[in-house]
C-alpha cells in the first residue's frame, strides 16, 4: 500500500539576543506549537523565490518592525524533519543576528501571532517549547553559536524521533 505523500515546508527560525544574552521568544497565540515559546520566523514565499536570508529579514521586521541589515545575520544551522507528527516534512534555515537588540527598540512585544519576550538562556529549558527544539534544536543552536551545524530529525517511528548531526562546525566563543 502506497504512503500518502506528505507536504515538504520550507521555512527560517531567527534567533535574537540582547546584551544580556537573552534570546528573544514568541509566546504563540496560533498553531502550529499553540501556546508554547519558540523563536520567531516562519515560511518562505516559495510563490516569488524568496531566498531564507530575505526570508529571515522579512520575518524578523513582520514579527518585530525591526529591520536588520544582511550584515547582521547569520546562518547558524539547517534541519531537515521528516515526518513531523505524522503532518509535514520540514527544511527550516536558522538564523542568528550577530548584533545585540535593545528590548526597547521592538516596536511591539504583543500582535495577532503571540507575545514577545526576551528570556535568560538557562530559563528556556524550563518554558514549554515542542519537544524537537527542546531536545535538539535548542542544544544545538547554543553550541553553535557563531558557528554552523546540520540535522536531521527523523519522526517514522511512533512517539521515537532519531536524528542525526551531519556537519558540526562549533565556534571557540560557543564553547567558551
Amino acid at each position: 500500500m502506497d504512503e500518502p505523500t506528505l507536504p515538504y515546508k520550507i521555512a527560517v527560525l531567527c534567533y535574537l539576543y540582547d546584551d544580556d544574552g537573552r534570546v528573544l521568544l514568541l509566546k504563540r497565540k496560533q498553531s502550529p506549537n499553540l501556546g508554547m515559546y519558540s523563536p520567531i520566523g516562519g515560511k518562505l514565499e516559495r510563490a516569488i523565490g524568496e531566498g531564507p536570508h530575505d526570508c529571515a529579514l522579512r520575518e524578523i521586521e513582520e514579527e518585530t518592525g525591526l529591520v536588520i541589515s544582511h550584515d547582521d545575520l547569520r546562518m547558524i544551522g539547517i534541519v531537515s524533519e521528516s515526518a513531523y507528527e505524522r503532518q509535514t516534512h520540514w527544511l527550516i534555515f536558522l538564523f542568528e543576528v550577530t548584533k545585540p537588540i535593545d528590548p526597547s527598540s521592538l516596536k511591539w512585544t504583543e500582535f495577532d501571532e503571540g507575545t514577545l519576550e526576551f528570556v535568560a538562556i538557562e530559563d528556556v529549558e524550563a518554558l514549554e517549547i515542542p519537544r524537537t527544539d527542546r531536545e535538539i534544536m535548542w542544544p544545538l543552536v547554543q553550541s553553535h553559536r557563531n558557528g554552523f551545524f546540520v540535522v536531521h530529525i527523523d519522526w517514522a517511528a511512533d512517539d521515537e524521533i532519531t536524528w542525526h548531526v551531519h556537519e558540526s562546525i562549533k565556534s571557540e566563543i560557543a564553547q567558551a
